[in-house]
């Protein structure tokens, strides 16, 4: 949802070239592959994000029809040293989460006893873990989804809303998200109280019809995917609201329907709020929300694509802006938004996971 300021950030650069105009997938390929060997420097503010920046590139490599250029079996090994686990199994409710660490420098060993003392598991890191093994066709049967979903409801709080991690943090529809997104990878649904999660998300929708973080905050484009779908992962709307009555709906879909179609700027790319310059990931965050609705026939897709194609760089993937340099966070949703598009050349993606369609299926 890039409230931060992304590693590769510059100031604008002037593109040599008139913009491309058609999609660059060979060039995708090789800067998702060299980013598998070895991600540059600017990336060590990352470090802590490790298997957030791995999803981006086995997930993409997936959409870009290119994941036999990985070693699975290598990257299935590597993705479970980062979960966390109890001494024994009886200890899955003592408050701790055992979910996955986002990195070596988050993940400390047991104490002399095996007692877990700093267990830094985190929502986000098991959402893209779980996303990562079920790409690369993993058999879940041989995860301990037992510890990661019993220990989940520790996260939940009264209001239904989430914390990342065991020990406190900021509480908002990101998390739910992930809780979402791992029940459903899961198949079990025993990791949270879906009604509570489903009252907090709308108390979260705005009076413009968009989602804020929390209740009370402005709407988000970042926000409003996360609560559109996770409502539609845990079964409260239907798929494609558009085509029935949607005045029946928990959630007002006129107004958010005419907040999300209102993002997309005169220059053909998305905006995240109101007033604010279009940014590649917002063509994922608000294109994503549009298509569970059913409402994607209304984005202008040819201005959209042009937009997307300035902000193709010519070293492969894609920048937050046009002229800047690419970075994997936008690169990656800069792939998703055109498997919205329908781009011939990638895999159709599943909207409300993120990932392609042909891993939900466990294809």
């Amino acid at each position: 949802m890039d409230s931060e300021r992304d590693p590769l950030d510059s100031p604008s650069l002037s593109p040599p070239h008139p913009p491309p105009t058609l999609f660059d997938k060979d060039r995708h390929v090789m800067f998702l592959q060299m980013m598998y060997q070895l991600l540059p420097y600017q990336y060590q503010t990352q470090e802590i994000n490790r298997l957030t920046l791995a999803y981006f590139v086995i997930s993409g490599l997936h959409l870009l029809r290119q994941l036999n250029s990985i070693d699975k079996e290598a990257v299935a090994d590597w993705v479970l040293s980062f979960q966390a686990r109890p001494r024994v199994q009886g200890e899955i409710n003592n408050e701790q989460f055992y979910g996955f660490h986002g990195s070596r420098t988050s993940q400390f060993p047991s104490d002399d006893n095996g007692i877990l003392v700093h267990n830094g598991s985190h929502l986000a890191s098991t959402y893209c873990a779980l996303a990562i093994l079920k790409i690369i066709g993993f058999n879940f049967s041989n995860i301990d989804s037992e510890s990661i979903l019993t220990s989940m409801r520790n996260l939940q709080q009264p209001d239904g809303s989430f914390m990342p991690i065991h020990t406190g943090a900021e509480t908002d529809l990101r998390f739910i998200y992930c809780a979402a997104a791992i029940c459903c990878m899961l198949e079990n649904w025993s990791g949270m109280d879906r009604e509570k999660a489903k009252e907090y998300i709308l108390n979260c929708q705005s009076y413009d019809g968009g989602f804020g973080l929390n209740p009370g905050s402005e709407s988000h484009g970042g926000a409003t995917y996360c609560a559109v779908a996770s409502l539609r992962l845990m079964g409260f709307i239907e798929d494609d609201l558009l085509s029935k009555n949607g005045s029946s709906s928990i959630i007002n879909v006129p107004l958010l329907l005419d907040w999300s179609l209102q993002r997309q700027a005169a220059d053909g790319g998305f905006q995240g709020r109101p007033n604010k310059d279009s940014d590649t990931c917002y063509a994922f965050w608000i294109g994503a929300v549009l298509r569970i609705l059913g409402g994607e026939k209304f984005i202008d897709d040819k201005s959209l694509r042009g937009f997307l194609l300035t902000c193709q760089s010519e070293f492969g993937g894609f920048s937050k802006f046009p002229g800047q340099l690419p970075d994997l966070y936008h690169s990656y949703y800069g792939y998703t938004a055109f498997s919205l598009l329908e781009e011939p050349s990638l895999n159709p993606l599943c909207a409300e996971l993120g990932i392609a369609n042909f891993a939900t299926l466990g294809i």
